[in-house]
């Protein structure tokens, strides 16, 4: 049976907690709406978006030392509070109590000592005895040399954590002993081991090869590095913003840093070649011996957080909720000049829960949960079949601004395309194979960001190959026709997914907001997050289509798609006394 439905769901009025806000407005608020009204932001920079966070103006880059305290959620950031470009790099930092709405608070920490004059870069917070805060950061020094550095809040008992001290005895970790001083940065949160010392990561190059390097400390202040890293390969070149932390292997929540739990796997990530590869093993707590599964980009391994743009991510666990969370930096893909001219560079992905696998071979990750609350207009529908080479326009919601989930389903695959062997690398088909290239088995998929008339399009599509014993399927992202503009970069993702498309539908959630599109195939199996910049499917000239480019027809058991409101972002400026003169 088809149906279509619409459906509007009531915006709810939710009270976050009145002692919370009533401590904002005690240090005086100043509140906006993260939307171009407020921003007086003109119609030809269209591109800010709606429920994504960003700070109001300038560059920002990683994502640093996200934490859950006292019932608030702190982000602090790399950000130049100058410019839309990088430098002067500082961690501005924000709070929030839902992970969707934000509150921005004054810079945590800014270059100005000799240990960190050129930059406080990335890094991470962990929680030392008695729930204390502390965050471990990489700081340029006088000479420009890489050093880790230790801050402390200045006042525990604010939950807001709004001041932060660098310790004196700063830096704690220099590049001696052959560490190249240039390549040395990004420590984890670290972690407590069994004889009570601390653990910490530090990413590093040696002789073009990435390694993480090991530092213990008794008391957090004196560290000392190990004589092997953890882990190292010599298929990559630096490690930038490593993680480490476990994964419980049969359950569905988040497991704490230190956890010593034997049924969990660790993931270790690193960021290279722009993307953030991970890969899974098995820790030994006792002698740091960490033994992976399956090395970076071995034997054709290739796991990765997202297979778009996405870079320099981080995890934190979330105590109040047993969940652990991902953020990453998306970047732009349009030019610096363009960044100067619209005010701002840089996005923040929509926070991540991330868990293994059933499998045990991968990680899942889901938009968190709180983002649902932005949902408003709903249109929705069953049992829709896609005619080969048909579209079908998903009306009656904000297209530019929106949250989409569909699923596919196959009833033959015999005639799917034969899989070459030689085709392992998923962009590069996804480049060959693009939305306009028909197949028995796909593409099939949604139009994002399109025009009317399909001038400009962003394709996220499936396409289903068959090989000697199984299918395969591919994911993609097809950036090629997103604007009629020639600046932009219009760079072809693609991933495979581990789905068996005999015995399970093929899923799709897409996380639109004007610039930025951030999909989820397979339940979370694989991640594709591109940057678009249309010129035409712009605010309420954006569209969004069902299409199916295959000669086969395919079946669409569901169909949901909501208009997102925008997230609220608050500016806390502190009261000055009035001048009585």
């Amino acid at each position: 049976m088809t149906y279509l439905k619409l459906e509007v769901t009531m915006e709810k009025s939710v009270v976050l907690v009145i002692g919370f806000w009533l401590l904002l407005l005690g240090n005086g608020v100043q509140s906006h709406r993260q939307d171009k009204k407020h921003q007086s932001l003109p119609r030809d920079q269209p591109y800010r978006t709606g429920y994504h966070f960003q700070p109001p103006k300038n560059w920002m880059n990683d994502p640093n030392g996200p934490m859950y305290y006292k019932g608030v959620y702190h982000l602090f950031y790399q950000y130049n509070p100058y410019a839309a470009v990088w430098g002067n790099i500082t961690w501005a930092h924000s709070i929030s109590y839902d992970l969707v709405n934000w509150i921005n608070l004054d810079i945590a920490l800014s270059p100005g000592d000799p240990f960190d004059i050129n930059g406080c870069w990335s890094g991470s917070t962990t929680f030392l005895s008695g729930e204390k805060p502390v965050i471990l950061y990489t700081g340029s020094d006088t000479m420009n040399r890489q050093v880790q550095n230790l801050a402390e809040p200045k006042n525990l008992s604010d939950p807001l954590l709004r001041e932060w001290v660098k310790s004196s005895h700063n830096p704690l970790m220099s590049p001696v002993d052959g560490i190249d001083p240039k390549n040395f940065r990004d420590p984890t949160t670290a972690w407590q081991g069994p004889d009570g010392l601390w653990r910490v990561l530090v990413g590093n190059e040696m002789d073009g090869h990435g390694r993480a390097l090991l530092y213990r400390s008794q008391d957090f202040i004196t560290w000392s590095q190990s004589k092997e890293p953890i882990h190292s390969s010599t298929r990559t070149g630096m490690w930038e913003c490593p993680d480490f932390y476990p994964v419980s292997i049969d359950g569905k929540n988040g497991v704490e840093t230190s956890s010593l739990d034997k049924f969990t796997k660790h993931v270790l990530k690193a960021s290279f070649d722009n993307s953030d590869h991970y890969v899974l093993g098995n820790y030994t707590s006792v002698t740091d011996n960490f033994l992976v599964d399956t090395d970076f980009l071995d034997n054709g391994s290739d796991l990765r957080y997202d297979y778009g743009n996405f870079y320099a991510s981080k995890t934190f666990f979330d105590s109040g909720k047993k969940r652990r969370i991902l953020w990453g930096w998306i970047l732009e893909s349009d030019n610096t000049t363009d960044d100067v001219k619209k005010g701002w560079s840089g996005l923040q992905s929509i926070p991540r829960t991330i868990l293994l696998s059933k499998t045990g071979k991968q990680l899942i990750q889901w938009p968190l949960e709180e983002i649902e609350k932005q949902h408003t207009i709903k249109v929705s529908f069953e049992n829709k079949e896609l005619k080969g080479g048909s579209v079908l326009e998903v009306s009656g919601i904000t297209a530019s601004q929106a949250d989409v989930e569909v699923s596919f389903s196959l009833s033959s695959l015999k005639e799917a395309e034969l899989m070459d062997p030689s085709w392992v690398d998923p962009k590069l088909l996804c480049s060959q194979k693009t939305a306009s290239v028909r197949s028995n088995v796909g593409p099939f998929g949604i139009l994002v960001l399109a025009s009317k008339d399909l001038t400009e399009q962003t394709a996220i599509f499936f396409r289903v190959f068959r090989s000697e014993d199984n299918y395969v399927v591919l994911m993609c992202s097809d950036q090629s026709g997103s604007s009629v503009e020639e600046g932009p970069q219009k760079t072809i993702y693609g991933a495979f997914i581990d789905i068996d498309p005999l015995n399970e539908k093929i899923s799709l959630r897409s996380l639109i907001d004007h610039s930025i599109v951030e999909s989820f195939g397979g339940e979370g199996r694989a991640c594709i997050t591109a940057r678009v910049y249309p010129k035409l499917a712009i605010d309420n000239q954006a569209y969004l289509y069902a299409f199916n480019n295959g000669t086969l027809d395919v079946n669409i058991p569901t169909l949901n798609a909501w208009s997102m409101k925008n997230a609220q972002i608050v500016s806390s400026t502190k009261r000055r006394k009035p001048n009585l003169n």
